[in-house]
């Protein structure tokens, strides 16, 4: 991640960062099994994948009282739960059980896809494993009503014009003065709060050894490796609590178990709220408790949570119909973080976006294409946003040159390596959506850039866009978090200074297990891969595609990354 005063600079006025936006997702189903501090609660699915059930799992473990007032929800942690239905219903039962970590901006319904292939693919080999994908505190407090609906007009009107539904009134986003216990959730607090789950749940450390699998996604990863060099009982000297020794081995989805953010540069563009790092770590943490620093990392208009809640809305078209006419964009209401949101991702050169003419609304899109605008890496220009789920069709498309221009000096780690290209015919034909399995059909039409180079190709192209819309918005807990604490990313930042370099206890932990490394390639590390890493590496990927790609891919083969990772859990440790 790259947090230069230079690179924060061309951020600024292009407003890229509303690409983060992100939605709520739908509410657990009713009936949950509690016990005492509790909860599991099946969760149906529409996913193709067979043979694997999900639940969402809820773990009471309350924030000490000096962390300041906070909703209720918060004093629990939360996890998505995957097994294979022929497997153990105990989790102590399981072989494996893969705990993931999400990365910035992240919540845990992005592993959606991931976990169930990689269930299904340990099951086919006779491995009967579990995968868990975290997440974070502050997922608590975003409300899933709007999206839980069912129907984008409904959440719109929930969410942006104050209508009830099922007798209930959004609240409103959570403005920084209500987020004072936020101000102490950096890497100190996640790390326990990772340990707190697993010694809640499998109780015997001597277990936790033997059969758990510690990794994440992008940020997950350096989670990861702090966990791995943490000390939880506050004695160096005893090792049974330390990080490492809650894990058999280590895994890294598009990032490494490290430290440091070195291999994330572009997982984050710059015109954020982020303080200077040059203040240190004293003024940073005196900032963050008396609110004068934002607790939560947003960009003065576009990166927030109002506009975050437009991805899982978006979700709710394609997932339900992805080939009808969308009616999304022109039933939007209009204010200036959704303007700019639409400038930003479908302009087609600077005179577009300057000017906003033409504008989404000025185009016939359906549910599909709409989708694909917001998170394909042939729209989208921020690379640590970018899946590979088709491309645009049903009418001529053109080089899209805002913020770059395709062809030019790109920087792979922030843009993504694909051309990006854009409908040309407002007020033309009905653009629809080429599903990523239908990438070079014979009826193709192979749009090209103006310089000859063809846009994409199947081998390109790897996750199913119906199956995004579906992990958007019908997953229990989030894709991504609204609320994402700028503590986590300051106290990463600041790993030099004594309040941050004393967690790190057990420096050797970060080699003391197995790791197992999964790289997309075409993704953060693309072009400046460790070699020493031995990593396996999944070509055509994107970043979000390790998280999202479809189980068989264009070239007949089992998807690579739940492949290695199914593999990884099977070997004997």
């Amino acid at each position: 991640m790259d947090m230069n005063r230079r690179t924060r600079g061309k951020w600024r006025g292009a407003a890229l960062a509303v690409l983060l936006a992100a939605g709520t997702l739908t509410a657990a189903a009713p009936g949950a099994r509690a016990d005492g501090g509790r909860t599991e609660t099946p969760v149906a699915s529409t996913s193709p994948v067979t043979g694997v059930t999900e639940s969402v799992v809820r773990v009471r473990a309350p924030l000490p009282e000096s962390a300041g007032p906070r909703p209720a929800a918060c004093d629990w942690l939360s996890y998505l739960r995957y097994r294979s239905a022929d497997g153990p219903a105990a989790s102590a039962d399981a072989d494996r059980i893969l705990v993931a970590q999400p990365g910035i901006l992240e919540g845990a319904g992005a592993f959606d896809s991931v976990a169930r292939n990689t269930v299904a693919r340990a099951a086919e080999q006779g491995v009967h494993i579990e995968f868990w994908a975290l997440d974070r505190r502050s997922n608590c407090l975003e409300d899933r009503t709007g999206i839980a609906s069912g129907d984008q007009h409904t959440a719109v009107d929930y969410y942006y014009r104050g209508k009830q539904v099922d007798g209930r009134t959004f609240a409103g986003f959570t403005g920084n003065g209500k987020l004072g216990w936020m101000a102490k959730l950096g890497i100190e607090q996640t790390v326990r709060d990772q340990y707190d789950l697993l010694n809640a749940e499998l109780p015997d450390q001597t277990q936790r050894k033997r059969k758990v699998l510690c990794g994440g996604h992008s940020l997950g990863g350096v989670i990861t490796g702090y966990f791995a060099a943490a000390d939880f009982d506050g004695d160096r000297a005893t090792t049974a609590d330390a990080g490492y020794n809650q894990c058999a081995g280590y895994f890294a989805l598009d990032t490494t178990v490290s430290t440091s953010l070195a291999d994330l540069s572009g997982s984050l563009p710059d015109d954020t709220n982020l303080p200077d790092i040059g203040l240190g770590y004293g003024v940073v943490q005196a900032g963050l408790d008396s609110g004068v620093l934002p607790r939560s990392l947003s960009a003065p208009v576009l990166l927030n949570p109002e506009t975050m809640t437009l991805l899982g809305i978006a979700g709710m078209g394609a997932l339900k119909d992805p080939d009808a006419e969308a009616s999304l964009p022109r039933y939007l209401p209009s204010n200036l973080n959704i303007e700019a949101t639409h400038r930003v991702l479908f302009s087609k050169n600077t005179a577009a976006f300057l000017t906003g003419k033409p504008a989404v609304k000025d185009f016939r899109l359906t549910n599909g294409a709409v989708l694909g605008a917001l998170l394909d890496d042939n729209s989208v220009p921020l690379a640590f946003l970018q899946t590979s789920i088709g491309f645009f069709d049903g009418g001529p498309i053109a080089d899209k040159s805002f913020p770059v221009a395709n062809g030019g000096t790109q920087q792979p780690g922030l843009y993504g390596t694909a051309y990006k290209a854009i409908p040309d015919r407002p007020q033309g034909p009905l653009y629809t959506w080429r599903n990523y399995d239908r990438v070079g059909d014979p009826d193709d039409p192979g749009h090209r850039s103006a310089d000859g180079t063809p846009f994409t190709g199947p081998g390109e192209e790897v996750t199913d866009v119906r199956q995004l819309a579906r992990s958007l918005a019908e997953q229990p807990l989030d894709f991504t978090e609204q609320y994402f604490p700028t503590k986590l990313v300051t106290d990463i930042q600041l790993s030099t200074s004594p309040q941050v370099k004393k967690l790190v206890v057990h420096p050797g932990g970060l080699k003391a297990n197995p790791v197992l490394t999964v790289l997309a390639g075409e993704g953060l590390l693309a072009g400046r891969v460790p070699p020493e890493l031995h990593p396996v590496i999944a070509d055509g990927y994107q970043h979000l595609d390790v998280l999202t790609a479809a189980p068989t891919q264009n070239n007949g083969r089992p998807e690579p990354v739940s492949t290695s990772l199914a593999a990884f859990a099977h070997s004997p440790r």
